[in-house]
């Protein structure tokens, strides 16, 4: 039997819920940024939430003595036993909880604790209540898979601390998951020991879980970090995002994690196992030199101090800018100056822009470098 040929190209049809589906514009502009590099232009990085170091050399040099000794093969799809525990014993002792080795999930990058959080835990029609403005993938995962974003607004008055009394109204009985994220991204915002307790109470025992995205809690110039899972009754219902992208500059590596009770861990393994299979060996070696407890200090003051560029003399202030909605805020609890020129700057939908004052004894100018 034969069949007659057809030339007729086939109609792409994508399922409905590709339409819900957001992105991550940053990574738009990052591409006209390279761009423009290779056109030889000095650019400043702001579009990307990276620090603007490379990675430590001692944890390359894990990585690629991991690869030498032939960990190129697939791991167990919640991570490296040791790569595991390590992180218990990291999280135990910098949030004042304990945490064993099974209520860890490696993966790569933080993105799949979002994704795989909200997949695991919210129905269709359920309420995630969300800061606004955030992390855009938080909003894109949630509008996919058919819940209801239900947004907390961030606002420049209060260093975009969320208002505790408001969130307290948004909760209501669709209400499966609230996600806070401190330091914020992309406003620098920091949500105090107080407003977490604040929090807390708010939710009280109401049967909703907590993401708490948590990536940058090591990049912090004033203060200390405090997680809602430190609070009594919460330790359960919160799923810590953490990795190494930020604070040992492994953006690149692609590895992250999530801590989280051992019955749901074993379900977000699962869906690693399903979609990714597992985290790169190697790079999870790597991880292991990065945050091994006992050299742990060193390398963060390290990169502290690459960071903050030689102490007081000059601090660097990073204003982040969401140009939809013309907010412009530090990465500071305390507000950097911004000039009327800055904030005129911030209208421009193409702009990345970096303040930072000039260090003592060079003058009062200052430089806002722009890409367009």
């Amino acid at each position: 039997m034969s069949f007659p040929m057809t030339t007729t190209q086939t109609q792409l049809r994508l399922a409905k819920r590709m339409s819900r589906l957001g992105t991550e514009t940053a990574f738009e502009v990052l591409v006209r940024a390279r761009a423009l590099e290779r056109q030889g232009k000095n650019i400043i990085h702001l579009e990307i939430g990276e620090p603007d170091m490379d990675t430590p050399a001692n944890v390359v040099e894990a990585g690629v003595d991991a690869l030498r000794k032939g960990f190129t093969h697939y791991g167990p799809s919640a991570g490296l036993p040791e790569l595991r525990e390590a992180i218990a014993a990291d999280v135990s002792s910098s949030r004042g909880i304990k945490v064993s080795a099974d209520e860890v999930v490696v993966v790569p990058g933080g993105k799949p604790i979002i994704f795989f959080t909200i997949l695991a835990l919210v129905e269709e029609g359920d309420e995630v209540i969300y800061p606004n403005p955030g992390f855009p993938i938080y909003e894109s995962m949630i509008n996919f898979l058919g819940a209801k974003a239900v947004p907390i607004l961030l606002r420049e008055e209060r260093d975009f601390r969320l208002d505790v009394n408001e969130l307290a109204g948004l909760i209501t009985d669709r209400t499966k998951l609230i996600i806070l994220n401190s330091p914020q991204n992309p406003t620098g915002g920091i949500i105090t020991k107080k407003d977490v307790e604040d929090i807390a109470a708010a939710i009280g025992d109401r049967d909703i879980m907590v993401m708490s995205d948590e990536i940058y809690s090591r990049l912090m110039f004033e203060g200390e970090p405090y997680s809602i899972a430190s609070i009594d009754g919460f330790r359960d219902r919160t799923i810590i995002l953490d990795g190494f992208s930020k604070t040992y500059s492994m953006t690149g590596w692609r590895l992250g994690y999530g801590v989280m009770r051992s019955d749901l861990a074993v379900h977000i393994a699962r869906l690693m196992t399903n979609s990714i299979s597992c985290t790169a060996t190697f790079t999870q070696m790597a991880g292991i030199d990065a945050g091994d407890i006992a050299g742990i200090t060193t390398t963060i003051n390290d990169a502290t101090t690459s960071l903050t560029a030689n102490g007081n003399n000059a601090d660097l202030y990073t204003v982040a800018i969401d140009t939809t909605i013309g907010a412009v805020a530090s990465n500071l609890p305390s507000q950097a100056p911004v000039s009327a020129k800055l904030r005129a700057l911030v209208q421009r939908n193409d702009l990345a822009v970096q303040y930072a004052p000039v260090p003592s004894g060079a003058g009062n100018s200052s430089t806002v470098a722009g890409l367009t």
